[in-house]
């Protein structure tokens, strides 16, 4: 009796389907019926069979519903074995593609250019290989030059210079803070040398080369500015920083192309700031302002109320102000 009844709602089922979906359907099925009519122990599907399904999850959306010899997951692992069996056939390469590679007695003779020419940039080195008859890009030459090995002396110099003048050095630097908006601040600072002491800290969200020099201003009034100050090739900087910093008595030291190191103290003191504050304090930060979220702050999704349903005040006594997230904002109570 239950057999029959399902056959009947199967049958009104159906009846109200679209041709295009029965005829699929019956697709699907015949060719399942085709597969266990093979004389074997277990049916197997073969190339053509798994094909078929790849297809058909391609085209139609139920396709799972007419699926009885395997499971959906077996089919979209065929799907994904296929797919890398496809690119693999068309990523094979015959002959090789691409720049020729540059022999190493050229490579050799371009770091020896370097060393021997430091002046020397990638086309003046051109024109000379040029000379002795090797034929290479300029390009090619301008990327060699920035692997080649880096002479030791000058890392010494530069040391020996931040421990001479270590009292009369300071550096500055900016570092982004992510915001919980996606967006981010720009933390500008000043630390001298000799004691690591912080003598300016500011932040902003717009950072320009106005507002750095007149940050760079306050943290040198009356005549209290170092003689050198370091800072990297931070576009943000602007073309008239160095002649501010002339104006104020002060030598201005970029470092070289991507070399932090030589900004060590700035460096070092952002690598702190962000282990010792943001990265520690950022979750009690947070804790705080959930609870001041549940308990204090009203929401106008709920009629001015809080989430942890904060009772209004009926006394007639004095009105005291208590401090929330460090004094960023207040909560307000009557006196009992």
């Amino acid at each position: 009796m239950f057999r029959f009844v399902a056959l009947y709602l199967g049958m009104l089922v159906r009846f109200f389907r679209e041709r295009r979906t029965l005829l699929l359907e019956n697709l699907a099925l015949r060719q399942q019926l085709v597969a266990l009519k093979r004389r074997h122990p277990r049916p197997s599907l073969g190339l053509f069979d798994k094909l078929f399904w790849v297809i058909a999850r391609s085209v139609w959306s139920a396709w799972k519903h007419s699926l009885i010899l395997v499971t959906p997951e077996t089919v979209v692992r065929w799907h994904r074995t296929g797919f890398r069996i496809y690119w693999r056939l068309i990523s094979r390469v015959r002959r090789p593609v691409g720049r020729r590679p540059t022999p190493k007695e050229v490579r050799k003779l371009i770091f020896r250019m370097v060393v021997e020419n430091p002046t020397w940039g990638a086309p003046r080195i051109h024109g000379e290989l040029r000379m002795l008859g090797f034929e290479l890009s300029e390009r090619t030459i301008s990327r060699w030059m920035n692997q080649s090995p880096r002479d030791p002396d000058r890392a010494k110099r530069w040391l020996a210079f931040l421990r001479n003048h270590r009292e009369a050095i300071a550096a500055m630097d900016l570092f982004t803070v992510p915001t919980i908006t996606f967006g981010a601040l720009y933390c500008f600072f000043v630390i001298s040398h000799d004691r690591r002491r912080i003598l300016h800290v500011n932040v902003t969200k717009h950072p320009t080369s106005g507002w750095i020099i007149q940050q760079l201003r306050e943290a040198f009034p009356f005549g209290s500015a170092p003689r050198y100050l370091i800072f990297d090739r931070d576009a943000k900087y602007g073309l008239e920083l160095p002649g501010t910093l002339r104006s104020l008595n002060i030598s201005p030291v970029r470092t070289s192309f991507e070399s932090p190191w030589q900004n060590g103290v700035a460096e070092r003191w952002i690598e702190s700031c962000r282990q010792d504050l943001l990265d520690h304090h950022l979750k009690r930060l947070l804790s705080e302002y959930v609870r001041y979220h549940h308990e204090d702050r009203t929401h106008l999704g709920l009629e001015k109320g809080t989430p942890e349903r904060r009772i209004r005040s009926v006394a007639s006594g004095r009105v005291l102000s208590q401090e929330r997230l460090g004094g960023l904002h207040h909560r307000y109570d009557r006196a009992a």
